[in-house]
């Protein structure tokens, strides 16, 4: 009777749960990151200097003749530890020291100064008793 049930059952169910088979070898992986280590504009990609899924998409695609959708270049990438970032932004013209200098001494002297412990009133015409 087991042996029966167990062949009627669906088998979609199991199939859904799996893993995708990676389609790219370890070999080609690490070819993979060396690529991207070299940058977009390496590839031609003009403009923002960023990787985008679609990017990484296509450069597969290119080096290695193997199809991806962007989901599966997304598991992909996690599954090697890869991770989304945002770059931080930050002005070429920056001086960090200066920064240091303003944050310790300008911006304590007009940082609005904390609130008491004292009783207030929501409104404007009341004050408060205390």
């Amino acid at each position: 009777m087991a042996a029966g049930l167990a062949g009627r059952r669906h088998r979609g169910t199991e199939v859904q749960g799996a893993v995708s088979r990676e389609r790219l070898i370890p070999q080609q992986f690490a070819r993979l990151e060396a690529e991207l280590g070299k940058g977009p504009l390496a590839h031609g990609f003009a403009g923002d200097q960023r990787w985008t899924l679609g990017r990484i998409k296509t450069l597969i695609g290119k080096l290695f003749r193997v199809g991806y959708t962007v989901e599966g270049v997304w598991k992909l990438m996690r599954r090697h530890g890869w991770s989304c970032q945002v770059p931080v932004r930050q002005a070429m013209e920056r001086d960090d020291d200066a920064v240091a200098v303003w944050k310790a001494e300008v911006w304590p002297d007009i940082k609005a100064p904390r609130a008491t412990g004292a009783p207030s009133s929501a409104s404007r015409t009341r004050q408060a008793r205390g």
